[in-house]
């Protein structure tokens, strides 16, 4: 059984994860991110494109692939693919355990529920909020 993570609680997450006032990102219903290195449009459209792709795990491919990092500025985990701007929040009592393979692959699980669903809960836009040097 998945335990359903509050949106706001997700969003103060990725809030306190990602803290370089010119990161744009996009936040999907499961607890995946999608940090825009380049923001540029859409982001809600672009984030999408970028997780209908590296979203969806398949099995033997590097889409299975997955790491843990045990985060200092929230409780849980984030789980990384094989896009490095694709991560995961897993919060401490979702994983069946808490060794790194119970935990990578509740996050790996998460983010192919939402490479596959596609449905967008946050969206932050930081261009133009950083001050030019």
């Amino acid at each position: 059984m998945m335990i359903v993570v509050n949106t706001e609680i997700l969003t103060d997450v990725w809030q306190r994860l990602l803290t370089d006032p010119r990161t744009s990102w996009v936040l999907f219903e499961h607890g995946t991110c999608v940090v825009l290195t380049e923001p540029e449009g859409d982001l809600a459209e672009q984030a999408t494109e970028i997780l209908r792709e590296f979203g969806p795990v398949h099995a033997g491919s590097p889409a299975g692939d997955f790491g843990v990092i045990d985060v200092k500025h929230a409780d849980g985990w984030v789980v990384t693919g094989h896009h490095q701007d694709v991560l995961t929040y897993v919060a401490p009592d979702e994983p069946r355990g808490q060794d790194n393979l119970a935990v990578g692959m509740c996050g790996r699980s998460k983010r192919h529920r939402d490479g596959t669903e596609l449905h967008i809960v946050h969206v932050e836009d930081r261009r133009g909020s950083a001050d030019p040097a």
